[in-house]
């Protein structure tokens, strides 16, 4: 078979496949007019992760499961613009990790803001300017994200979903020759993040290293400057159109961040894979027994708890704290719902999602 013919036959799927889509899409555009009539919301995590799983059950072909999930989460995402086009908040700048995150559920064709502060996403969220916002919670190397977790506590917005992506640097430069660059831009934790990277590469040159505020704005500056680089995400790298001379470059390869997609008055439907969070406002936490009493009643119910962060009381005179908690399970099943009413006056409920392994 010549090249000619793969190629003929190659157009002639693609032809297929585009029919296909956009038969897909005429069905999506009828889903979406019900849901305008019921008012009912476009993005429902639990309804993809099922499509997910099915079509990653059924594949038989050479296409990986994360080559699938990267297709059709691309799919969704020109879906539910079809559907109703939503704008999505997100911590910038643009370039950055949560843009990343942001684009990776809801594509590239939604429409986006980018807001300078956490606080500033959830307040796009509360007030209705935003549909969904994209904020970090925690990294596996850094740890929690405080400000997350006390907003959390503050709003009244609830988590839609949560989702967890892998942190890789790149280095970006217009050097072909990493001999040649003189300076390096990133930020101090991307340069921690890297550093053995530097050492292996740059221990004779050792070219200055200038931290910025963001890893976008070290691409912005590597951009302009010709004998520099920048220790950057791809992302960032790609808009402002640096090559990449060194991909992955982060000393370990485990790197990744959780972010949650806050929503206001979302609930989702129950999967068979949920995490619940909570925010415990117990009285008399000073006194002996309180915090145990309350984490016995779980483990009664077998139900497990994966995370507890203890938060001080802003503005209290002594050392008192409330607790983020995250279980597995919806927040409507038999024994969750039998923890809620035992403590209900000091529960908060934030949110039922699909765990994102």
């Amino acid at each position: 078979m010549t090249l000619e013919e793969i190629r003929h036959e190659i157009d002639s799927l693609d032809d297929q496949l585009l029919a296909l889509l956009n038969r897909r899409m005429e069905w999506v555009h009828k889903v979406g007019e019900l849901k305008r009539a019921t008012k009912t919301v476009i993005y429902r995590p639990e309804r993809e992760k099922a499509i997910l799983d099915r079509v990653k059950k059924h594949n038989t072909g050479p296409l990986t499961s994360d080559a699938i999930e990267a297709i059709y989460l691309e799919i969704f995402a020109a879906a539910r613009n079809i559907e109703l086009p939503e704008r999505i908040a997100y911590l910038g700048p643009e370039g950055s990790f949560t843009h990343q995150a942001a684009e990776s559920r809801f594509g590239a064709m939604s429409e986006y803001m980018t807001l300078p502060t956490i606080k500033s996403v959830f307040e796009a969220v509360d007030t209705g300017r935003a549909k969904f916002g994209v904020i970090p919670i925690e990294n596996n190397q850094e740890g929690i994200v405080y400000e997350t977790v006390d907003l959390l506590n503050e709003t009244s917005v609830n988590i839609a979903a949560e989702l967890k992506i892998p942190v890789h640097f790149a280095l970006a430069t217009e050097c072909e020759n990493p001999s040649k660059i003189k300076r390096i831009y990133s930020k101090d934790i991307a340069f921690r993040q890297c550093r053995g990277f530097l050492n292996k590469y740059f221990e004779q040159t050792q070219p200055e290293e200038i931290q910025v505020e963001s890893t976008s704005k070290a691409a912005k500056l590597a951009a302009e400057d010709p004998e520099s680089a920048a220790i950057c995400s791809v992302i960032a790298a790609r808009l402002f159109s640096l090559p990449v001379l060194f991909d992955n470059i982060e000393d370990n390869g485990n790197n990744r961040t959780r972010f949650f997609i806050l929503a206001k008055d979302f609930v989702n439907q129950p999967s068979e894979n949920d995490k619940t969070t909570i925010i415990a406002r117990l009285p008399d936490t000073d006194k002996p027994g309180i915090l145990a009493g309350f984490l016995q009643d779980f483990k009664r119910l077998n139900i497990n708890l994966t995370k507890i962060e203890s938060r001080p009381y802003k503005g209290s005179e002594d050392f008192n704290f409330w607790f983020f908690i995250e279980l597995e399970g919806y927040f409507k099943d038999e024994n969750v719902q039998k923890v809620f009413k035992k403590h209900r006056n000091y529960i908060k409920w934030l949110g039922s999602y699909v765990k994102n392994a």
